[in-house]
């Protein structure tokens, strides 16, 4: 027994000795409990962005509009007086809901013509989606009681019976984009893209700390004395096999009978600058640690809450400011964007042109900062081994 507690007493000064086991088992839980306690920490959403058509521009349909804005899950966007634009400014606004108040709405209520609000529920984001549903419908449901009662109680009926007795107005609710609310097209398709992301972060972490530890770097540099060259070779190879992934996906859409046939050339374009953009922060990791095993560790840690921080489930809007600054750098985040305008919205590719033009900057800082990188990593291995020169 003594040696059994003798042996307990040596693991635990083993592990108390590795730094980065410590880091690992005891600052990955405090870190991951921190951030997802921010990412989640309104529990609920609120200021859901919608749009507005208002055609009717009457005392009345002012009156619902008022409704929305002090509805706290509901934020007016924008508000239109026709559909002219709608489809950009849906996208734009991120709009989960659009609520269309037809022309002649007041004068219909008041001529007992039974007139019909309908609201167009964006469903790419079943989470909220259903927010803003049930806060419409809600705002619409006490509209409607008010204008039943008051209308009554100006009869003479007593508020009990009035409240039975007809309704003003019809509510409507469409579902658009994923119309069946099917998770599995919410939700597997962000998925697969943070799983390539971790598995390039991973194998990019080895392009050259393997490089270093197995003492190849010298031969490397021999056959590609280029900087720009040798960033190419380690790179190259992850965006072959990486479309080899992209055409597996695909083949996944039919396999499981996956509805996503619209703008694959698009969003392929897309996934290749998303590739590179992942490519170049695993190289440059690879070249500032030059352990296999910390490299790997730290961008293990860069992916894990990558998909969390996305935004793709719980909106971006709902996190502390910091946090979305956070996930601003991590190339998944602008790739969900332009994937759910381009697949489950079936937008067009310059409405995504601000999400590629995020990842092109994280290319080019990350690119930059790899080619200096790499450009002091050599010039050190020169000195110290004048026969390569």
């Amino acid at each position: 027994m003594k040696n059994f507690f003798s042996l307990l007493k040596r693991e635990f000064r083993m592990f108390w000795g590795n730094k980065i086991l410590r880091l690992l088992f005891i600052g990955a839980p405090l870190m991951y409990g921190i951030l997802l306690g921010y990412v989640y920490g309104k529990g609920k959403a609120t200021d859901i962005p919608i749009i507005v058509i208002d055609e009717d521009r009457t005392e009345m349909s002012a009156k619902a509009i008022q409704m929305f804005e002090d509805n706290e899950v509901l934020y007016v966007a924008q508000l239109l007086h026709d559909e002219r634009g709608l489809s950009d400014a849906t996208i734009k606004y991120d709009a989960s809901a659009v609520v269309v108040i037809p022309k002649g709405f007041q004068n219909e209520i008041s001529t007992k013509k039974y007139p019909e609000i309908v609201t167009i529920v964006n469903t790419a984001n079943i989470l909220t989606a259903n927010y803003a549903s049930s806060a419409v419908q809600l705002c619409l449901g006490t509209l409607k009681a008010g204008i039943q009662i008051q209308t009554l109680m100006k009869q003479g009926m007593p508020p009990a019976i009035a409240a039975t007795q007809y309704e003003p107005f019809k509510a409507t609710f469409i579902k658009k984009n994923n119309r069946s609310t099917n998770y599995m097209y919410f939700l597997w398709p962000g998925v697969l893209a943070a799983v390539l992301q971790q598995v390039l972060l991973l194998g990019l972490a080895l392009s050259f700390a393997s490089e270093y530890e197995n003492g190849t770097f010298g031969d490397l540099i021999k056959r590609a004395p280029s900087i720009n060259k040798m960033l190419a070779v380690k790179i190259i190879p992850y965006l072959i096999m990486s479309f080899g992934v992209w055409l597996m996906y695909w083949l996944f859409t039919f396999w499981f009978r996956v509805p996503f046939y619209e703008n694959l050339g698009a969003l392929t374009l897309v996934a290749g600058v998303f590739v590179v953009a992942v490519s170049f922060i695993g190289v440059l990791v690879s070249i500032m640690v030059p352990n296999q095993l910390k490299a790997t560790e730290i961008l293990m840690v860069i992916a894990t809450p990558s998909f969390i921080l996305s935004g793709f489930t719980w909106p971006l809007s709902q996190m502390r400011l910091w946090v979305q600054y956070l996930a601003d750098i991590i190339p998944l985040t602008h790739f969900l964007k332009a994937f759910r305008v381009l697949i489950i919205e079936e937008g067009r590719l310059d409405q995504t042109y601000a999400f590629i033009g995020a990842l092109l900057i994280i290319i080019i800082v990350c690119g930059f900062c790899s080619y200096l990188g790499l450009y002091y990593k050599k010039k050190s291995y020169l000195k110290n081994n004048p026969e390569i020169n």
